[in-house]
């Protein structure tokens, strides 16, 4: 028998327990049948207004994810998602695959686990962006660039672009308004990339995402898109949904 509500998927979800905008954006694009089922990492609320309290904030959620994967696998999901952007990609564009060979040496190779570094090439190439230059929006200090910068080109991009938007607290990234947002994509537009990226799972940007993408007439991929998007299509949910841009929509 399979799960009364989650019969054709269960997902666990791992977030930081700070972030409020990855469950109920994960919940908006939940298909019918495929079920969330959120563990918190638990940080405190860091000051980030320099680079090295963001560098501690991104090494406080590393040692929080383990527990937190512990506590939602005894759900039994299908799938494990990183519902954290910058965890997959610091410190090594190829971080994200270091952490699920790491939870695999603890809790047995038949984890599978779905994060923003496995998901954000596909889906640029989903929308047919193969190559070149790319913008990037982030919640995030300046010190991340370089970070950001490595995991863009180890993907076959060129970085063209990158707006950070410095946000003073972990939990203010979920305070970014609307209108900031679609002022400094307008902003990183204005050379033309091939697309933009939005990094930072806590900033509330799907939606925002599918309405500049009339405007600016290009792909934009907010993170959680992406990954919940990577998440249903690699297990077989090919379900598609308006709101969130051409990759739900379309790919």
């Amino acid at each position: 028998m399979t799960d009364a509500l989650g019969w054709r998927l269960k997902l666990g979800v791992v977030t930081p327990s700070v972030n409020t905008v990855v469950q109920p954006e994960y919940d908006d694009m939940r298909p019918r049948g495929v079920t969330n089922h959120i563990a918190r990492i638990h940080i405190a609320n860091w000051v980030t207004d320099d680079d090295n309290d963001f560098a501690g904030l991104v090494g406080d959620i590393d040692r929080g994810v383990d527990d937190a994967v512990a506590r939602v696998l005894t759900c039994e999901p299908d799938c494990v998602v990183l519902g954290v952007s910058i965890e997959a990609v610091w410190g090594d564009p190829e971080a994200g695959n270091g952490i699920q060979d790491r939870l695999r040496a603890r809790f047995g190779d038949g984890l599978r686990l779905v994060h923003a570094g496995d998901a954000i090439p596909a889906a640029l190439r989903a929308v047919g962006v193969d190559d070149g230059p790319i913008g990037v929006l982030t919640p995030y200090q300046p010190g991340s660039e370089p970070h950001l910068r490595a995991f863009v080109e180890s993907c076959g991009y060129d970085l063209q672009t990158a707006v950070h938007l410095r946000c003073p607290t972990a939990v203010q990234i979920a305070h970014t308004t609307g209108e900031t947002i679609r002022r400094e994509l307008s902003v990183i537009a204005e050379k033309r990339p091939r697309a933009i990226v939005q990094f930072g799972a806590n900033m509330a940007v799907g939606r925002i995402a599918a309405e500049a993408e009339q405007w600016l007439g290009l792909p934009v991929l907010a993170v959680n898109t992406a990954t919940y998007w990577y998440a249903l299509r690699s297990n077989g949910i090919d379900d598609q949904a308006e709101g969130f841009g051409r990759l739900m929509a379309h790919h």
